[in-house]
């Protein structure tokens, strides 16, 4: 359930950063590694 509240989140703001027509802060590469390294790091914690 928490990951589809997440998915859904970021569905959301990812809709209104295209009708806005926001830049995004980071080049894409660098999100994306920086949204891996967050779920590497939950991922950890579920584990410990």
């Amino acid at each position: 359930m928490v990951y589809a509240k997440a998915l859904l989140a970021g569905a959301l703001v990812g809709v209104l950063y295209a009708a806005l027509r926001v830049k995004s802060p980071a080049p894409p590469p660098v999100a994306l590694f920086g949204l891996l390294g967050m779920l590497a790091g939950q991922a950890a914690l579920e584990l410990l």
